[in-house]
């Protein structure tokens, strides 16, 4: 090969391999892009992709649960938890008290969409007393409540807050949940409702109220104004605040948890196929999926068109993880 036919040779060479790194270059540019245009999936951390959770839970089934609390909770379009003591309501317990709620009056709350749960027959406290006298006491207190309610109790709030022996291992059974932590609203804590709200969201955290009475009994308020605020001032935030029965949120975060998606891609589209292996007659609460991405034209779980919110530039809609595959069109 002469000095001339070389040389163009190799500047050939040189130009088909730019050509290759170019195109290799490209190549790869096109997929980094069609990766970043892939939205993240996940479950959102509380329903509606709301930032956190608060329950309120009321204990020992004062009257004044059902003729303040309730409706305060109502008008403000929530939901609350009330842990009773059947046998100390009327038709249990040795005579009349009048200052506790009577079987009419919970089965009314029931029928208004709040839970009723267990706080114990007789209020006995877990650490002194002993494990076949605690089991009876809890187990006449949830046959009482599903016989007024129809529903059997799947939360627990220990009396007197005691959590030690033997007995809390049998009250867990078949409960999605029992109330472990607590942070008092009543008088003592009234100038504090605001600070305790702010750092709810601000950790996005699931928090559990626990009130006794509102106009007597323990740490009661005397004067409700203060807890009425408070719950404007959540209402306000409720863009940020779920407001959920124990119950609801102890399931969604259970579920949340042990939920696992498969997420597969298609061409514009997206096949996520729940699996969640729990007891569903106890964890029943829907999940809330999110897409990180601004906008989807729809999502489908069988047959049915989930609804989509759009925030933060995000998508999300609500789901059955026990299900069919979700098909997302992007």
């Amino acid at each position: 090969m002469s000095k001339m036919s070389y040389d163009i040779f190799q500047k050939i060479q040189s130009l088909t391999f730019k050509k290759a790194i170019a195109a290799a270059l490209l190549a790869a540019a096109c997929c980094l892009s069609a990766a970043a245009q892939q939205p993240q999936v996940s479950v959102a951390k509380f329903l509606d992709g709301k930032t956190c959770a608060i329950s309120y839970t009321f204990d020992d089934g004062l009257a004044d649960q059902y003729s303040v609390a309730a409706p305060a909770l109502e008008e403000r379009g929530f939901v609350g938890t009330f842990f009773i003591n059947p046998g100390k309501v009327d038709g249990e317990a040795p005579k009349p008290d009048p200052s506790r709620m009577t079987w009419q009056q919970i089965e009314d709350l029931h029928r208004r969409g709040h839970e009723i749960s267990n706080h114990g027959w007789r209020h006995r406290n877990f650490a002194k007393t002993d494990f076949e006298t605690l089991k009876a006491d809890i187990d006449m207190g949830d046959s009482a409540i599903m016989a007024h309610t129809g529903m059997r109790p799947v939360t627990f709030a220990y009396p007197g807050n005691v959590k030690e022996g033997p007995g809390m291992e049998y009250v867990a059974q078949g409960r999605v949940g029992t109330r472990l932590q607590q942070r008092s609203a009543g008088k003592k804590n009234e100038n504090n409702l605001h600070s305790w709200l702010e750092k709810t969201i601000r950790d996005g955290d699931w928090q559990v109220g626990m009130t006794h009475g509102l106009l007597e009994g323990y740490d009661a308020f005397i004067d409700p104004t203060p807890f009425f605020e408070h719950l404007d001032e959540v209402k306000a935030q409720e863009d940020k605040v779920w407001v959920g029965t124990f119950a609801q949120v102890a399931s969604y975060v259970e579920e949340r948890d042990k939920v696992v998606l498969d997420v597969k891609e298609g061409k514009g589209k997206l096949t996520v196929t729940p699996t969640l292996e729990l007891d569903r007659t106890l964890f029943n609460s829907p999940l809330t999926m999110c897409l990180e991405i601004q906008d989807i034209k729809k999502a489908t779980q069988g047959k049915k068109s989930l609804t989509l919110v759009k925030k933060d530039n995000k998508v999300f809609f609500n789901f059955d993880p026990y299900g069919e595959k979700i098909v997302i069109t992007l």
